[in-house]
């Protein structure tokens, strides 16, 4: 099974990957630990990507697509695959769709984590991330424990993003509307799209996305 997630930066698509991961057995392809990844394994795509990061210029689609069909191709997803931070744009939904046709592969699923904006600038600018695990913590709903370890994994180095401000989230908000919100009514008009609500706990996130998957 392969699916994207959308959503707004601070949506919980992170978390709710994370989830796949450990209960379906799916690999999360994060555009930028593919890059990385490739360019240790020396791989074709690999080696072109690490001639251009190294100038300090933007991947270009095309490299980012022979990356992904390089993953795809070598199959070691049981589960399937999440697509996290790919595609953002129109074209690059296209591209997507058409390696996934390349590899005899589809797209099961789009799930939209739909959010209100006044609601979500509430919850990012009281959130904090374990450095070494990830696990997420809110002043509100889900405070960082008292002794200031991790409840995952025991680590002390819980921090808050220099760019979890409500000034920086917008900015990254209107960003993600310019941008990639096209890519809702794209896949709703293939059929592809399900919506659930973002601002539910994660457990019920979690069966909602559950739900959209079967």
């Amino acid at each position: 099974m392969n699916i994207i997630l959308l959503g707004p930066p601070g949506a919980g698509k992170g978390t709710q990957a994370r989830r796949l991961v450990d209960e379906r057995n799916m690999v999360q392809l994060s555009t930028g630990d593919m890059l990385r990844e490739a360019r240790r394994k020396g791989t074709e795509m690999g080696k072109k990507a690490g001639v251009i990061m190294d100038r300090g210029d933007l991947v270009p689609d095309e490299v980012v697509i022979g990356i992904i069909g390089e993953v795809l191709e070598a199959g070691d997803a049981g589960g399937g695959y999440i697509f996290d931070g790919f595609p953002r744009t129109l074209a690059q939904a296209d591209a997507l769709g058409e390696l996934l046709e390349k590899v005899g592969q589809t797209l099961d699923a789009v799930i939209e984590m739909r959010v209100d904006d006044e609601a979500l600038v509430e919850r990012i600018t009281a959130r904090a991330t374990c450095k070494d695990c990830g696990e997420v913590y809110n002043d509100n709903t889900k405070p960082i424990p008292a002794d200031g370890k991790c409840t995952n994994c025991g680590s002390t180095d819980i921090q808050r993003r220099p760019d979890d401000n409500e000034e920086s989230l917008r900015t990254r908000l209107l960003a993600y509307y310019k941008e990639t919100s096209p890519l809702i009514g794209y896949y709703y008009a293939k059929g592809d799209l399900q919506t659930i609500d973002g601002l539910a706990s994660m457990d019920d996130v979690a069966t909602s996305i559950a739900s959209a998957l079967r």
